[in-house]
């Protein structure tokens, strides 16, 4: 029986890790080695608990539930020891994409407050409903609307038109 889990989880972690890294690496703002290790902790903390995972309905949208959870609480408990980089580092390129187009998004992500950015990432990178980021993010709907609207707003300013442009050439 304990096989046939262990089995069933590597399985379910096999399948769900690159999801997860890439969800990682955009609420990191391309922090690469940040991203793996929050992966390793979300699935770590899903192994300890999959015994009562038929009790879950979506093991994999919990998995995500958890990665933001563990963004957030690492956020809080390491905010005195963050140091500025005048660059960005070195991010893996991913085929045709336009490596000046990912820079800009990456770096304006990083501005953005460790919340908000998680909801641009729940909201439009995952494709959640606001419902199911407040429940992710353990906050009101509103609380959501209201940092979408912020974020928003901050990406946009911060972006300008140079997105556009960015985009144009890519």
């Amino acid at each position: 029986m304990r096989r046939a889990r262990e089995d069933e989880f590597r399985d379910f972690a096999a399948g769900r890790a690159g999801h997860l890294y890439r969800s990682a690496c955009l609420l990191t703002s391309g922090d690469t080695h940040l991203a793996e290790d929050l992966v390793q902790e979300t699935l770590g903390r899903m192994y300890a608990m999959w015994g009562r995972i038929a009790r879950i309905d979506n093991p994999a949208a919990y998995a995500q539930t958890v990665l933001v959870r563990t963004f957030l609480s690492h956020r809080r408990l390491h905010s005195s020891g963050e140091r500025p980089l005048a660059e960005m580092p070195d991010a893996p390129s991913g085929g045709s994409d336009d490596p000046a187009l990912r820079i800009a998004l990456l770096a304006a992500l990083a501005e953005l407050a460790p919340k908000d950015r998680a909801v641009v990432v729940l909201r439009y990178w995952e494709d959640r409903s606001v419902d199911e980021t407040a429940d992710a993010m353990n906050v009101s709907s509103a609380a959501v609307r209201t940092r979408s609207t912020r974020a928003l707003a901050r990406l946009r300013e911060r972006l300008g038109g140079s997105l556009s442009e960015l985009a144009a050439t890519a």
